[in-house]
């Protein structure tokens, strides 16, 4: 097969999808993050690199952005949320941040195929995405990808797709945002 056939399989996944995201579910998201103090993302793996890249364009927006592990993550407090992108909800290093950050009184958003995972009951509110876990069972989402690809990718489309509702709550442009863009590169 090639590279073009498995684009356009990939892109047919992702279509079957993104449809599957119920709206309310976002809309909740994205006022949870429009009323919080600080935001705080993580995930392991690919997860957390799909993170990064948000917190990343919260900040571009003026949100008060960070990812858990940097050196300048700031203080999780009762007015902050966490955001946990785990497909399968059940990494146990996130499980441990989300039960300190529920310790401390703060909110926690999961993001998962499993809503019932760990996580998922930890957390005040879970967005359910369709995929794949990196162990595939019967009954599950079944995906030509690899692993975990298929729910890492539908979070990355996810997170910029939130990134587009703030921005017209907010009426937020690109140009606007450029203003927080790095310029030391």
């Amino acid at each position: 097969m090639q590279t073009s056939e498995y684009l356009n399989k990939i892109i047919r996944e992702l279509d079957h999808s993104v449809k599957e995201i119920h709206d309310h579910d976002a809309e909740k998201f994205v006022n949870a993050i429009l009323e919080s103090k600080k935001i705080f993302v993580t995930g392991a793996g690919r997860s957390g690199f799909m993170g990064k890249s948000f917190a990343m364009r919260m900040m571009h927006m003026g949100l008060d952005s960070y990812v858990i592990g940097e050196t300048v993550t700031s203080t999780f407090e009762k007015e902050d949320l966490l955001i946990i992108g785990s497909g399968s909800g059940e990494t146990k290093s996130l499980i441990t941040i989300a039960e300190k950050a529920k310790s401390i009184g703060g909110k926690i958003a999961a993001i998962t195929i499993f809503p019932d995972s760990t996580i998922g009951k930890l957390a005040d509110m879970t967005i359910t995405l369709p995929g794949s876990p990196k162990d595939q069972k019967a009954g599950q989402t079944v995906t030509i990808q690899p692993m975990g690809s298929l729910f890492e990718q539908t979070l990355l489309l996810f997170y910029d797709a939130v990134i587009l509702r703030f921005m017209e709550k907010k009426g937020l442009d690109s140009q606007k945002m450029y203003g927080k863009h790095a310029n030391l590169e």
